[in-house]
């Protein structure tokens, strides 16, 4: 069997144009993804999957694999699946975000596991504990409930679970909370079924494509990480990185 992890990277940002091209520590941001998923011990093969000639060229530079892929794609799960198709049937795909460029490999395996063996996944994705007030009612951080067996029971922008009789600025001090972070694994058969569902009624409310895999029917494994990623959604974030870069270097 073969896994792939593929890097969806697009140019075109809303909050931040050719933030995969953007420098951090000399090293685009899209190089230290690809670096880091190289490391991964499950992983066969990286591949991005981008659609624009700029990124193409600049993954040459670093010797990077890459492959152009069609502009009207929805998603980054879109875009993995025209890149899987190259794949024979029985892999495994990894879709890591191309604006993570702290993601670690060992998560990375950790989303790759339970796609493998005996009685395989058929999607995978990692969440943390949450730790922070702030960012439990922040509806741009991703809340997730899992079943005692791994299972997703659901996501949301919303603080879930809701503490009743509890003050919701009580609810860290009450009750365990985990935020989901967006990367996935996927059987390439689904992958490739799940790519051409239409959009589901709770992710058009929520903005949240893997509940249209849940409604669907698709069962996605939820494991638990203790390590924090930082992703880069806008200048100000790539600015935080490098000075988080700057603190690990003096302590470390």
């Amino acid at each position: 069997m073969k896994s792939i992890a593929v890097i969806p990277a697009r140019y075109a940002s809303t909050r931040f144009p050719g933030k995969p091209l953007a420098l951090l520590r000399g090293k685009t941001v899209l190089q230290h993804v690809y670096e880091r998923a190289q490391r991964a011990r499950q992983i066969d093969e990286v591949c991005i999957a981008t659609d624009d000639e700029r990124i193409m060229e600049a993954a040459a530079r670093f010797g990077a694999k890459a492959v152009m892929t069609d502009p009207g794609h929805r998603s980054g799960t879109d875009r993995c699946a025209e890149v899987v198709l190259q794949y024979p049937e029985d892999s495994i795909v990894i879709n890591i975000q191309g604006d993570e460029p702290f993601i670690d490999p060992a998560q990375i395996d950790g989303v790759a596991a339970p796609l493998l063996g005996s009685n395989p996944a058929q999607i995978s994705t990692l969440v943390v504990r949450l730790r922070d007030a702030e960012a439990l009612h922040n509806p741009n951080v991703v809340k997730a409930v899992k079943a005692a067996s791994g299972k997703a029971l659901y996501f949301s922008r919303s603080p879930i679970p809701f503490l009743r009789g509890v003050p919701p600025e009580q609810w860290m001090d009450h009750g365990v909370f985990f935020k989901h972070l967006g990367i996935y694994g996927f059987q390439r058969s689904v992958l490739l079924e799940v790519a051409q569902l239409p959009p589901g009624n709770y992710e058009q409310m929520e903005s949240l494509e893997q509940l249209r895999w849940l409604e669907a029917g698709y069962h996605i494994h939820v494991g638990t990480t203790n390590t924090e990623t930082i992703g880069i959604d806008t200048p100000e974030d790539l600015e935080a990185a490098a000075q988080w870069l700057d603190k690990s270097d003096k302590h470390g």
